[in-house]
């Protein structure tokens, strides 16, 4: 998905088990560039112009566990419908890191934040402040911008496609009920699910009940229901989401927001960003 989205640009997308040894290869065999000289000449040159090869800056995922990394920026997201689940590590929880790891941290970004109440993202924020009072948290969401159809990309829809239609769900992501809950909010008639475990690749058998949940719903209401998908579960295996035809599969495409709160911003991450490259001068 990120390599689609990013293509023609000068973002590379390195996959690999080993994260952090993907990217010491990518800075290995691009070598790197200060990302303020970045800045500085993508003023001269047209924006569409690659300055240059080299690496500005390094994204690592989930790499705060990766101890003996060196790091200029740590970025800890949580999810507000589920922030601390039985509050145990991995194995036993959902945890990578104790909750004191927050005294490390550069800033957090509370996420799924438009799904639930003010007060229990006070209470999410008040911890986390008890963990490291000098730090900035943000609140983000998902916010849904257009369909489009599985069987063909380029066919973009607005989100009012789905109003008054039947709707079933298919996701296999971490978090299906912010998807569930935004595709109820569009005015589908009558909007059923089937969750699947995160990252799962779908099967043939997987088909068959998704095919057989249709027809229910067909006779059900008399009319012939739509599937929508989440962009991650198309990019995992666009193919396989053909074999349901003739029912119709759309991918519903979201943007990252980041919501204002308390001075918080937008605007303000993107200059908290800047300052902390700016003070150490380096990726």
């Amino acid at each position: 998905m990120l390599q689609r989205h990013f293509s023609g640009t000068s973002v590379k997308i390195g996959v690999d088990a080993n994260r952090a040894a993907t990217a010491a290869s990518f800075l290995h065999i691009h070598g790197f560039i200060n990302p303020l000289d970045i800045a500085c000449f993508e003023k001269l040159v047209p924006k569409t112009r690659v300055v240059s090869d080299k690496i500005g800056v390094a994204i690592l995922d989930d790499g705060m566990q990766h101890i003996t990394v060196s790091r200029d920026f740590e970025l800890v997201t949580v999810n507000a419908s589920s922030p601390w689940g039985n509050k145990h590590l991995l194995p036993y929880g959902p945890l990578r890191e104790p909750l004191t790891s927050f005294d490390r941290a550069d800033a957090v970004v509370i996420h799924h934040a438009d799904m639930v109440p003010n007060e229990r993202l006070s209470e999410i924020e008040s911890k986390i402040l008890d963990m490291n009072r000098f730090i900035s948290i943000y609140r983000s969401a998902m916010t849904p911008a257009r369909f489009f159809k599985a069987s063909n990309m380029s066919c973009k829809l607005h989100l009012g496609v789905i109003c008054e239609k039947i709707v079933l769900c298919v996701s296999a992501i971490g978090s299906p009920n912010s998807f569930v809950q935004k595709i109820a909010k569009m005015g589908a008639s009558y909007v059923d699910r089937l969750d699947y475990s995160d990252h799962h690749q779908f099967q043939d058998e997987d088909i068959k009940m998704i095919k057989a949940r249709l027809e229910n719903l067909k006779n059900k209401y008399g009319s012939k229901p739509t599937v929508v998908v989440t962009e991650k579960d198309y990019d995992r295996d666009s193919k396989i989401l053909g074999r349901l035809d003739p029912f119709e599969v759309l991918v519903l495409c979201c943007k990252l927001q980041i919501l204002d709160h308390n001075g918080c911003s937008e605007e303000s991450f993107k200059k908290l960003l800047t300052r902390s490259l700016s003070s150490t001068g380096k990726i």
